[in-house]
């Protein structure tokens, strides 16, 4: 998890609001950017409902996080992105309550199986289907989606929630890379991750082969990186999370970190000096500052 997938989503939720009382519902059609992506006519593109206005955020989302990255994407970085988008898609649905669409695979069947914007790769207008194919091993955009239809029939108990916990991945990771971290807070948005988490894990009928199961094993993969990337989330007051391999459910508890230490210390290169892992973060908040306003640049032009 990194700025290629939370920032587009931040600058979304300005023209494509996730709550209902939000006044940002009357900003969308300001938009170009996100107007393009509108189906009603060729010309003068609007997006006149809810349901437009939700399957041009989710062609906005692809092109964003998936098409203007392709050259630096690996093909497990694409499949975790698309359970994002996903996790966006299904929460959306269920938000605005659309009507004529009950599930991901309706909407799937409806407004993408043959939309021919997944059929070739551009970015700014340039062909990029050579870097598609040599770099992720497809021919087109729709395989990608194809490749991941299990994902369409899940089946979230809540929706809210799970969309809550990719929020608070992503508040995280900005508060651990953004200029000014804050330990207190970023203990807290741990703590709220982790709550949340354990309500969904206890459902009994999650099995190690049902995509519910990938998406649990997805947040907490994502957070278990983000609290080993951080340098104040080494203490004991973080909780961690430990998968076990079972047929039934996953079974997630708190572990120490003194179990977690070694692996931590590896990963952050304790064995520099600390000056030069102060240059390295300060450079890394510089980038992702930089990175954020080229993403928000792009889609307000």
């Amino acid at each position: 998890m990194d700025n290629r997938l939370c920032g587009p989503f931040n600058v979304l939720r300005n023209y494509l609001p996730d709550e209902l009382d939000n006044s940002a519902k009357y900003e969308f059609d300001k938009n170009e950017y996100l107007k393009k992506y509108c189906p009603n006519g060729d010309s003068d593109k609007k997006c006149e409902t809810d349901l437009d206005k939700i399957k041009a955020g989710f062609l906005c989302l692809f092109e964003q996080i998936i098409v203007n990255n392709i050259d630096n994407l690996s093909k497990e970085e694409v499949k975790v992105f698309i359970i994002y988008i996903m996790i966006w898609l299904n929460y959306m649905l269920n938000l605005k309550k659309v009507n004529d669409t009950n599930n991901l695979n309706e909407f799937y069947i409806k407004y993408t199986e043959k939309n021919t914007d997944y059929e070739y790769c551009k970015t700014d207008g340039i062909d990029c289907d050579s870097a598609l194919k040599n770099q992720l091993g497809y021919d087109n955009f729709t395989e990608i989606i194809n490749e991941r239809k299990d994902l369409l029939n899940i089946k979230f108990k809540d929706p809210s929630k799970v969309y809550d916990l990719f929020k608070l991945l992503c508040n995280m990771y900005y508060d651990v890379n953004g200029g000014d971290s804050n330990p207190e807070n970023q203990l807290k948005i741990a703590n709220q991750f982790f709550e949340k988490y354990k309500e969904l894990n206890g459902y009994s009928d999650i099995t190690e082969d049902s995509p519910y199961y990938q998406v649990l094993s997805t947040l907490s993969n994502d957070y278990n990186n983000i609290i080993n990337e951080c340098s104040n989330c080494q203490s004991s007051n973080f909780p961690s999370f430990l998968t076990y391999s079972r047929r039934s459910v996953i079974k997630n508890t708190l572990i120490s970190i003194a179990f977690i230490f070694a692996s931590v210390s590896i990963f952050l290169g304790i064995a520099y000096k600390y000056s030069l892992f102060g240059f390295r973060k300060r450079f890394q908040k510089q980038q992702l500052r930089e990175k954020l306003k080229n993403i928000k640049k792009r889609m307000n032009h």
